[in-house]
């Protein structure tokens, strides 16, 4: 979900702006600081680098199982808490007009972690409190201010871990209270492939919103912007067959295959009556190529669930 969380809040925030009458610049602005506020909290997997320290690079599995193994030990904490977010947002709304006060706010947050959970998480605060103050005073220098920066900043913080409870370990929602909200991911389906499919779908459906907002922003339409090869992604329904079944703890064969589907999205067409190739634009390879893992996803479902039928 790490890009998921910032095009979910960016999509949702940007089209409420619309639907409320802002201009398109307004929307724009508003939109982009929430989904850089909700891509804040996951600067807690800085911690899982020092799981890349003592790790063959030679073998990728072993670089990715180490570094997410590592993630776990701070990952989906004290970022993550919704009892956190309310007074970080309002630091981080105060931080561009009233930084003593706002330092004060944060320098207690990360005090409380201390006391609370040892050093090496205040360090990871820490991290989340500059982040957040570096994206409020760019929004701020975007007239993003006030009551917006402070929604805005509030929204991206808490929309964040409510993405997470459908892969991995669950967020620990009200930190540092020691209430526990889930004690195990939420399963979209008893049968773990099923599971992670719908886990994917919602992934592509948060990056979708984020689309669709960027599109009206632009003034365009869909259809301007996606080719017919898209269609290619169906073909991948096939990988079912070479595949082991992927699952939320063994997806890295599936993720990393279907997304690279994505790269139809930017072949080169050539033109009719002649020799040289035409470049796609940015946009029209992008929404071509997420059109496409679209698809894949769709089709790779489709063919397991008629397996296990």
């Amino acid at each position: 979900m790490f890009v998921g969380h910032a095009t979910f809040a960016f999509g949702a925030v940007v089209l409420a702006a619309a639907a409320l009458g802002q201009s398109r610049e307004r929307a724009l602005a508003l939109g982009v600081a929430a989904g850089l506020f909700a891509a804040i909290p996951d600067v807690d997997m800085a911690y899982a680098l020092v799981g890349l320290v003592a790790v063959d690079p030679t073998s990728p599995m072993a670089v990715a199982q180490s570094f997410w193994g590592a993630s776990t030990v701070i990952h989906r904490a004290v970022t993550h808490s919704l009892v956190v977010a309310v007074p970080a947002a309002a630091a981080f709304a105060l931080a561009p007009t009233h930084r003593r006060v706002a330092a004060v706010a944060l320098a207690a947050l990360v005090g409380v972690v201390v006391a609370v959970s040892g050093p090496m998480p205040a360090v990871i605060v820490g991290l989340f409190a500059a982040g957040g103050w570096a994206v409020a005073r760019a929004a701020h220098a975007h007239r993003v201010r006030g009551t917006g920066l402070f929604a805005v900043a509030l929204f991206g913080l808490l929309s964040h871990p409510f993405g997470d409870l459908f892969t991995g370990q669950p967020p620990e929602l009200f930190y540092p209270l020691g209430v526990t909200a889930f004690d195990g991911r939420v399963a979209l389906s008893a049968d773990p492939t099923l599971h992670l499919l719908g886990a994917f779908g919602i992934e592509l459906f948060a990056i979708w919103l984020g689309v669709a907002a960027a599109l009206w922003l632009t003034g365009r339409r869909f259809t301007d912007h996606v080719n017919p090869r898209a269609a290619l992604g169906a073909a991948y329904a096939l990988a079912v067959l070479v595949l082991p079944p992927p699952t939320i703890d063994a997806s890295y064969q599936f993720v990393f295959s279907v997304v690279a589907v994505g790269f139809v999205g930017a072949v080169p067409a050539p033109r009719l009556g002649g020799r040289s190739i035409s470049l796609p634009s940015l946009p029209t390879a992008l929404v071509t190529g997420l059109a496409a893992v679209t698809l894949a996803g769709l089709a790779y479902a489709a063919a397991y669930a008629i397996g296990i039928a």
